[in-house]
């Protein structure tokens, strides 16, 4: 019987063991599972109505699909439920939309804007051409879009005089049931459907409200005996800033930045925090320059700067090296305090341009030298195969992405690589002097040139010899002068 119970006593153990492997196990498998899981359901089949768009005479759609970056939006739409596309033809998206609303949807910094206008064309549900409403003219129904962020984000269904099909209340069905695949169908229809909040950021950017001056007040005066501020003088709202953007700038790049001494004072002409969040944002979306945008928001406060310099009425021309150019820079380079910021100061030009008029001055006037926020360098510009080049040698750049954003404001020009001013001092040779005599820089002799060789070659054989020269005993000391050359008047003894 005890050795029963010893046995016993000794297989708990092992089989605590077991159970705690087992339950370990499992605990592995489930953490492996979730760590791997199964390829999402959300594959498009060949099939689908998404790639019938792609592969339809709806090219220009297809088209701002891809440039919206849209494409995994609608596969996960495909994969919960059917959809419907009205369709604009391609004449209604070339011919007949107006280029300055193109030009606003195609700006990568109105990526939203277009978003909301292509989803504002889907409907999540199949709605065929039998599923319209009844035949009865005024007869309507209701469907909300895939453009959730629209505030009246319903589009209405309804019949024509004449019984033809009209979707959002003006544009009529000239294909109806188009494209017809299990996961939804598209219809033709004549023109674009333009939401009411796509409408209205189009205005606001036409009339130009986001980035005029809005009060009324004059711009200050500067004495320049003391380089202040003296009373308020009418100056027209909207006018250029009387102070420099250099004394508008903060103090230096290890301090926080300071509040710009221009003419609005905490009362902005201009709202320059939002253009240059906008102008950053459009940098992520265009791709390529996020270590740009690293560097003016996190890095260094020269965002916050830049806003507030915009808001006082100054125009900035930012030249963005791309990611591969950011890449090279070494530790040396980014290590230095306030190093970061004085690279960006150099791609900084205190001037509105653009690629036309930067492209424009260089095929004119060959090289142009732009003033740049870090003084008192410059930048210089010249025509090189059809583009604009900056800086001379291995250190220059290519304009590689022309009007990256452009405000009115803020000018965003991507380059190919990072600027370096050229350092204008050059190095002189260091004489071998003893510590206790002082060197002096001694302009040099038109003539006596034989006496300089001479001198020259008499001290290679003592440092501290003395040549008496000229009749009044005047004299040198090799490398060090106590006296001074003789006159030219002097005859040489």
């Amino acid at each position: 019987m005890s050795s029963m119970n010893y046995d016993a006593l000794h297989l708990k153990p092992i089989l605590l063991l077991l159970l705690i492997t087992i339950l370990l196990t499992s605990i592995n498998a489930t953490a492996l599972t979730n760590q791997n899981p199964k390829p999402n359901s959300t594959q498009i089949n060949s099939n689908s109505v998404l790639v019938a768009l792609l592969d339809s005479h709806y090219t220009e759609l297809s088209e701002l699909v891809e440039k919206a970056l849209l494409l995994q939006t609608l596969e996960q739409a495909v994969s919960h439920h059917n959809i419907t596309i009205f369709a604009p033809n391609n004449e209604a998206l070339e011919r007949n939309m107006d280029p300055e609303f193109k030009r606003f949807l195609l700006e990568p910094g109105n990526l939203k804007s277009l978003q909301k206008l292509l989803l504002f064309h889907i409907i999540p549900s199949r709605v065929g051409s039998k599923e319209w409403p009844g035949q009865d003219a005024g007869s309507v129904t209701h469907h909300k879009t895939l453009c959730v962020e629209e505030p009246d984000n319903r589009l209405p269904l309804t019949i024509g005089n004449s019984g033809e099909k009209i979707v959002g209340g003006l544009a009529k069905i000239t294909r109806p049931d188009d494209v017809t695949r299990p996961d939804g169908l598209i219809h033709g229809i004549e023109r674009l459907l333009v939401p009411r909040s796509v409408q209205e950021e189009f205005n606001r950017r036409r009339s130009l409200t986001s980035i005029s001056a809005v009060l009324p007040e004059g711009a200050p005066v500067v004495d320049p005996r003391t380089h202040r501020l003296k009373k308020p003088a009418p100056v027209p709202a909207g006018a250029p800033p009387v102070l420099p953007i250099y004394d508008a700038m903060a103090p230096g790049p290890s301090l926080a930045p300071a509040p710009a001494p221009g003419p609005g004072g905490p009362r902005h002409h201009f709202d320059g925090e939002s253009q240059v969040k906008d102008f950053i944002q459009t940098l992520l979306h265009y791709g390529g320059y996020n270590e740009l945008a690293d560097i003016l928001v996190n890095l260094t406060s020269l965002a916050t700067e830049m806003g507030r310099l915009v808001s006082e009425g100054y125009v900035l021309t930012v030249l963005a090296p791309n990611d591969e150019a950011m890449a090279k820079l070494t530790t040396d380079q980014l290590s230095d305090p306030g190093a970061p910021e004085q690279i960006m100061y150099y791609h900084l030009i205190p001037e509105y341009q653009t690629e036309e008029s930067m492209y424009n001055s260089v095929r004119r006037f060959g090289k142009v030298q732009y003033d740049t926020l870090r003084l008192p360098h410059k930048v210089v510009a010249e025509e090189a195969d059809g583009s604009v080049k900056f800086g001379s040698g291995e250190g220059s750049a290519y304009l590689f992405d022309p009007d990256i954003y452009t405000d009115g404001r803020i000018s965003v020009q991507g380059i190919d690589g990072v600027l370096f001013p050229m350092e204008e001092t050059t190095e002189k040779p260091v004489s071998k002097v003893s510590p206790a005599t002082t060197a002096k820089v001694v302009a040099k002799q038109r003539r006596g040139k034989l006496l300089e060789v001479a001198c020259s070659m008499a001290g290679v054989f003592g440092r501290k010899t003395v040549w008496k020269i000229g009749h009044k005993g005047k004299r040198m000391v090799q490398f060090g002068m106590e006296g001074s050359f003789p006159r030219e008047s002097d005859p040489l003894k």
